[in-house]
């Protein structure tokens, strides 16, 4: 039995709580939480909850705790300096700052002889891996990652701070020809906005200047200045009612030849369709709280990533089973 701790309880903390309730090999020991702990209801009957100036209080309570902070300011904090005290998962996310970031949580996991996985989800994460198995088996060629049909949260963030703005919700969305160029196999050189459109559901404040909401918009650099971006103004009955959830996923494909001459084409697409993102990258994170249990066990200290783990370790069955049923 893994004993696990989650700290946060946001969209992603309640995700591993729920993919915990499918792995009857865990069992959650506490939930650490910046808000006062009796405002928090899990749904594991007996659970703990508790502050998270507490942690270190659960140290020989846990095998691996989850991390379900932000990438933005949470988790460069997070997760170096639960390190000291604990196995630790993160979904870390900022893929520019991630050399940085793996650098500070080895420092620390090593000193204190725990374990580290950061950077876990779907991407970075499972499309990592992807990236890396195409890359390798064909070594001349090229890959790609599209992303969506998905709502980007931190987008519709950005829209929200539009002054009179009230609510958003801005979805992702691959360029139908650019993915039909990547699949023929023909190696195509897209720009960004050859890629991907943003598609925008904003709810604004009665009489605001939808003009110079939109403009604002389309012009905001680092998110949509270098797309095709459509802006739809809508009620917040009707953006509640069709725009709720959070879907996401994509494609990671790779195209490449092979034989002595390159004579023969080939494309290899891992593809993920997700109604929930969080919910999605919660079932990731337990995946691997399994593996860095295992390879705790096994001695390993320091940070690693998804690309250092072997894929047998995700699982909670035997290797026999593995071999018989997956192989």
């Amino acid at each position: 039995m893994i004993r696990l701790g989650i700290s946060g309880y946001g969209n992603l903390g309640r995700g591993v709580e729920a993919a915990v309730m499918h792995n009857p090999d865990f069992q959650l020991k506490v939930i650490l939480t910046r808000r006062d702990p009796a405002s928090i209801k899990p749904l594991t009957k007996g659970v703990k909850v508790d502050k998270t100036e507490n942690a270190k209080a659960y140290k020989d309570e846990i095998d691996v705790l989850i991390l379900c902070g932000g990438s933005a300011t949470d988790l460069p904090v997070q997760t170096p300096a639960y390190a000291a005290d604990f196995n630790v998962v993160d979904s870390f996310d900022t893929h520019a700052n991630i050399p940085a970031h793996f650098d500070a949580v080895d420092k620390a996991a090593k000193e204190s002889g725990k374990l580290a996985l950061i950077s876990c989800g779907w991407d970075p994460g499972m499309f990592s891996i992807a990236r890396v198995y195409g890359d390798s088996v064909l070594p001349g060629g090229a890959t790609y990652t599209f992303w969506g049909k998905g709502v980007s949260q931190g987008h519709s963030d950005a829209i929200r701070r539009v002054k009179g703005v009230v609510d958003a919700r801005q979805y992702t969305v691959p360029v139908q020809a650019a993915l039909d160029a990547v699949r023929s196999g023909s190696n195509p050189d897209l720009s960004t906005r050859q890629k991907h459109t943003r598609e925008c559901y904003v709810v604004v404040e009665e009489g605001a200047d939808k003009a110079r909401i939109e403009k604002e918009i389309k012009e905001m650099p680092n998110y949509f200045a270098d797309y095709d971006t459509t802006v739809n103004f809508i009620s917040q009955e009707e953006l509640d009612s069709k725009h709720k959830g959070i879907p996401h996923g994509g494609f990671v494909i790779r195209s490449g030849k092979t034989g002595a001459n390159d004579e023969y084409d080939n494309v290899v697409e891992y593809s993920l369709k997700l109604d929930s993102n969080p919910a999605f990258t919660s079932s990731v994170l337990v995946a691997y709280a399994r593996a860095v249990a295992k390879m705790s066990k096994e001695g390993r200290t320091g940070c690693v990533t998804v690309l250092d783990v072997p894929p047998a370790y995700l699982s909670a069955k035997s290797g026999a089973e593995l071999r018989k049923s997956m192989l």
